[in-house]
């Protein structure tokens, strides 16, 4: 009898009350709620980061692939044409579009289109912003950008490239000026390509602009081989032999050597 209550008062003294347990859960719910707002802030963090480094990188490698269909079209002693049209779509995003043509003369003696890319931006709502195309037909079915040479049914199609862009604006440059449009049928000396994932913003005006440093801009030479006209100018160069000697220092700032004195000695 002494034995079974020894037991029974050790087993009441080993257990937790009703107000323990409920501490204990509310602390540890409260670290929890710590930890995970903390892991989450973290990610976001993350997330942000990633989003601005992708976004860069994004740019950067847009850029490139226009300037080297730029380079790889408009070469000298061609029949190429190039055609920029730009225009600001709802919402203050600025859009471009771009239309190289290379054209070849057939065994009739006309012309057709050896080959045609056009590279354009669209609205788009449910992306917040521009969607970037880029299409590729005419003769040359090979495709450099791909992998893999396009079938025939692929052509003429406009392949989406990336979204989210409030600025994808083209413009050609000549005789520094920054022309919108362009539609001579000789080619522009340059292109400058702006492009920018950022969030439009409103300035002290309230006109909806993109933070400069936050733009990435390439101007990209249409024919790197185009002939520069230039000319010999007429210059007097003075004899060399009547050209006193360097080693002179007739300049009154400089004193003259003799007159400093020795340094060594003490004052």
């Amino acid at each position: 009898m002494k034995r079974d209550c020894k037991e029974k008062y050790v087993s009441q003294k080993t257990g937790f009350t009703l107000a323990e347990a409920l501490a204990a859960l509310v602390i540890a719910t409260m670290v929890m709620i710590t930890a995970v707002g903390i892991y989450m802030g973290v990610k976001r963090a993350e997330a942000s980061i990633n989003k601005r480094l992708q976004s860069g990188f994004m740019a950067t490698e847009v850029l490139q692939r226009i300037a080297e269909d730029i380079d790889r079209m408009a070469v000298s002693n061609a029949e190429v044409t190039m055609l920029i049209r730009t225009k600001v779509e709802q919402g203050g995003y600025k859009s471009s579009q771009m239309v190289m043509i290379n054209k070849i003369y057939d065994k009739d003696n006309n012309l057709q289109d050896f080959e045609k890319i056009i590279w354009q931006s669209h609205i788009d709502p449910d992306a917040n912003g521009l969607i970037v195309y880029r299409a590729h037909s005419g003769y040359a079915l090979e495709d450099k950008m791909l992998d893999a040479p396009k079938e025939k049914y692929e052509t003429e199609r406009y392949i989406p490239i990336c979204d989210g862009v409030t600025i994808f604006e083209i413009q050609a440059a000549s005789d520094a000026n920054v022309i919108g449009d362009w539609q001579s049928p000789s080619l522009p000396p340059a292109v400058q390509i702006s492009l920018s994932f950022a969030p439009i913003e409103l300035d002290t005006l309230g006109n909806p602009v993109v933070p400069e440093g936050l733009l990435k801009t390439r101007t990209v030479a249409v024919d790197r081989f185009k002939t520069m006209s230039y000319q010999f100018v007429a210059m007097d160069i003075p004899d060399i032999n009547q050209i006193g000697d360097v080693n002179q220092l007739d300049d009154a700032n400089f004193p003259d050597m003799n007159d400093i004195p020795d340094m060594s000695e003490p004052y």
